[in-house]
């Protein structure tokens, strides 16, 4: 070692006299060489240091020990050293240090911390598993979390681990856990437990498993509210208030103090304050009173009456005619609702492609009476021609081709011309027709109608030419009403003749018909076209004179329909409905055959060819009825295909039609078969397949109906 350390120095010296010299002095400080006279770096050579007998013996020249003459080659000093005048601080053997004085007490007595009793344990709790991976655990006394089911059912609609499948993976668990313990301090935060406590648990097993034990703590409670300046409403401030729900000492719930703002907006809006605002509420929450203060900022802006409603297309659409439409009246209370209803009621016109309605003050409110606002209606036209065309076919009612064209404002306001054509296998058909909408009254139709048809069955044919007119309030896809009601009349000119026991047809026989229809119904089912709750009930009354032949018949054509509607569960409906209908007065051969009543098709009894249930000829064509009963049970099942959207309905249909006035069931039909329901946003497409179960002579083994909208 010393010989390696020699050549390395030696090679260092050669490099730089600088670090030779530093490390030669540090050398001697450390072996505690005592020097005859201050040396400098520079005076000592590191040879002189460890001489050759050093090197050759390392162990017996360190036993030697080593005199300053022997490391110097220089006498030892007869002096000692010279003061160092740069120090001034003197050696620890000349100072004097005064002495140590005992402490006083200062008269307190020290204590430590000390914990007699044991800290208290958590309360008992239960548990409720989410997922084979997540669990929470709440305190075992119901009292102090009473909102325990409603805050699991919404947990686990929002957790991050109760919709995941598990795959063991712990460290996913793990990240996700920490994501869940963040939403359940919020959703506690929403019930106004402020002070709650977590205490969040992984767990390894198979699988791995995440703990939420859940410390509620106390439940905060509503301090102040303060609803800016809702007081300046006067005598309607104690109404308005009470629409706000959230009261001083209510528990806290962020849910309520933010829902009810809609609450109160819509009371205002329903009040007569168009222009009033309501600004988003704050919470200030007080952990020392445990209370949270709410602020919202209020300003009714002053009550209004309706004025007059105005439009910027009076050509197109007057004001006069809007107001018609409305179903408010100048002077009434400003009602948001029935502003809004005037604008869908606009649409439901069919001729605006967009349509807003702003409430414009023309007169402010004055010594506490209000003021007055008129309705500006802004429209922008939509395309007003409709070309349409549709394709049909039945195995018993062949092909049928329908074409129409129509102006929906031909004649303003709202009168629609429609020009319309069929062509198919039984019928034949041109017709023009006249319609106004919302005509003297809200939702009221005036229609006049003339059109010219063949009728071609196997049982009978017709050729007429009609003139009928209906005045009406019924429901539509957009405004499905409880009651409805038409009127009109009819007047026919009908040549028809009957096929004869060989199936040959006799001679025509020419009938003016004149008639007085009414119609009324009632209807409580939630949907127009998919119905799946409530019921309805309708009546028909024609009163009918009709002449052949020099010879004058009176008769009533009566007929009667109910349904009901019942929602097993949330995949599956029930319908039912029967029809009754009569017409006494005449007999049957006093009554032209188009006239009568049949049975049978995708409307009546599936399974059967349309209007081919009734009273048979020699050859079993239906010939037609003065009474009819017909009896329908189905159920609607909706099935997981298509997202929902394909359903499936086993059915059941009977019918009857008899020569008598009143019902009867002697012969009567029955059919079964199952549909296929497709759900769109304006209604189901139906399918249905059906077969006869007790057919005639004539009927086909399997009827397919297609068409929109449910059997009934």
């Amino acid at each position: 070692m010393a010989r390696q350390a020699s050549a390395n120095i030696s090679s260092d010296r050669r490099d730089g006299m600088t670090v030779l010299r530093a490390g030669a002095a540090s050398l001697l400080a450390t072996c505690g060489l005592w020097l005859a006279a201050p040396l400098t770096a520079q005076d000592i050579q590191l040879d002189e240091l460890i001489p050759d007998t050093a090197v050759a013996d390392p162990e017996g020249w360190a036993a030697q020990g080593a005199s300053p003459e022997a490391a110097t080659g220089a006498p030892a000093p007869e002096a000692p050293l010279a003061p160092l005048t740069e120090v001034t601080v003197a050696w620890p053997d000349r100072m004097e240090l005064p002495p140590l004085l005992p402490l006083e007490p200062d008269g307190e007595q020290v204590e430590f911390a000390s914990f007699p009793e044991a800290i208290a344990p958590l309360p008992a709790t239960s548990d409720e598993r989410l997922s084979p991976e997540l669990v929470l655990a709440f305190p075992e006394d119901p009292a102090q979390f009473p909102l325990r089911g409603e805050f699991v059912s919404r947990f686990a609609g929002l957790s991050t681990i109760a919709g995941l499948e598990d795959d063991g993976n712990i460290g996913r668990l793990a990240a996700q856990a920490r994501s869940d313990e963040a939403l359940l301090a919020r959703l506690l935060r929403i019930y106004g437990f402020f002070d709650a406590q977590l205490i969040r648990s992984v767990e390894p097993g198979e699988p791995p498993q995440v703990r939420f034990a859940v410390l509620p703590g106390v439940r905060y409670q509503v301090g102040a509210v303060e609803l800016g300046a809702l007081a300046q409403t006067g005598a309607d401030f104690p109404a308005l208030r009470a629409a706000y729900r959230v009261q001083p000492g209510d528990p806290v719930s962020l849910d309520a103090i933010s829902n009810e703002r809609f609450a109160l907006d819509q009371a205002l809006g329903e009040s007569g304050y168009p222009f009033a605002s309501v600004a988003e509420p704050e919470l200030l929450v007080d952990h020392a009173r445990q209370q949270g203060d709410v602020t919202m900022a209020v300003a009714p802006g002053g009550r209004y009456n309706f004025g007059n409603v105005t439009s910027n297309l009076p050509e197109f659409l007057s004001g006069r005619h809007l107001a018609r439409i409305a179903r408010f009246d100048a002077g009434e209370t400003y009602q948001r609702s029935l502003a809004l209803d005037l604008r869908r009621a606009v649409l439901a016109t069919g001729l605006v492609g967009s349509v807003t309605v702003t409430p414009v003050a023309v007169a402010e409110p004055q010594g506490g009476q209000p003021g007055t606002v008129d309705m500006a209606v802004e429209l922008s036209p939509a395309p007003l021609r409709t070309l349409a065309g549709s394709v049909g076919f039945g195995t018993e009612e062949g092909l049928r081709l329908e074409a129409s064209w129509e102006h929906r404002n031909l004649f303003p306001p709202e009168g629609a011309l429609r020009l319309r054509g069929i062509l198919g296998t039984q019928e034949q058909l041109a017709g023009v027709t006249f319609r106004r909408n919302n005509f003297r009254g809200r939702d009221r139709i005036l229609t006049l109608d003339a059109y010219a048809s063949t009728l071609d069955y196997d049982a009978y044919d017709a050729r007429t030419v009609a003139l009928t007119g209906t005045y009406e309030k019924i429901s539509t896809l957009l405004f499905q009403k409880r009651h409805s009601w038409a009127i009109g009349f009819e007047t026919l000119l009908t040549a028809e003749r009957e096929a004869d026991a060989a199936g040959v047809f006799g001679p025509r026989q020419t009938y003016f018909i004149a008639a007085l229809p009414a119609y009324g119904q009632v209807d409580t089912s939630d949907d127009l076209l998919d119905p799946t709750r409530g019921w309805r009930l309708s009546a028909r009354l024609s009163p009918e004179v009709s002449g052949s032949g020099g010879v004058r018949s009176f008769y009533l054509r009566s007929q009667a329909d109910a349904a009901y509607y019942r929602q097993i569960n949330q995949r599956v409906v029930l319908a039912g409905r029967a029809r009754l209908a009569s017409i006494p007065g005449a007999p049957v051969d006093a009554i032209a055959p188009s006239r009568r009543l049949y049975a049978g098709g995708g409307g009546s009894v599936r399974g059967y060819g349309y209007r081919q249930i009734g009273p048979l000829n020699a050859i079993g064509d239906p010939v037609g009825g003065r009474s009819l009963a017909e009896f329908s049970l189905e159920a609607r099942v909706r099935t997981p295909l298509f997202d929902g959207a394909l359903g499936v309905v086993p059915f059941i249909d009977a019918g009857s039609v008899g020569s008598d006035p009143l019902p009867g069931f002697d012969d009567i039909k029955f059919g079964a078969g199952i549909g296929l329901r497709y759900l769109t946003s304006f209604g189901p497409l139906r399918l249905d397949l059906g077969v006869p179960l007790n057919p005639g002579p004539n009927d086909s083994f399997l009827a397919v109906h297609v068409a929109l909208g449910q059997a009934f």
